[in-house]
């Protein structure tokens, strides 16, 4: 297998893996924020972006990560949060099809 300058493989049988971050476990959550009747743990990522655990979801340990920095006004978390559950599927709980 080739490596590319930046590292990647040059290889097109290459396979996309998940990526995991570089936190082994998520951070405490610091805060807790209630959005149209949703309620989300907000912790810092281990990326340096910012994690959400929707805790009042269906589907347990499920949310989302933002690589926007933890250190945002309480609106731009409310934001964030709205941007993801308008995404969610009402059948299933988790982010639908397009």
């Amino acid at each position: 297998m080739h490596r590319s300058p930046s590292g990647g493989s040059d290889d097109a049988n290459a396979v996309p893996d998940v990526y995991r971050g570089t936190a082994e476990r998520p951070g405490p959550a610091l805060f807790t924020l209630d959005v149209d009747g949703e309620r989300f743990a907000i912790r810092q990522g281990g990326d340096g972006g910012t994690d959400y655990d929707w805790l009042s979801g269906p589907n347990k340990s499920y949310g989302f990560s933002s690589s926007g920095t933890l250190n945002r006004s309480v609106e731009e978390h409310r934001e964030e949060i709205r941007v993801f559950l308008a995404m969610i599927d009402s059948d299933t709980g988790y982010i639908g099809d397009d």
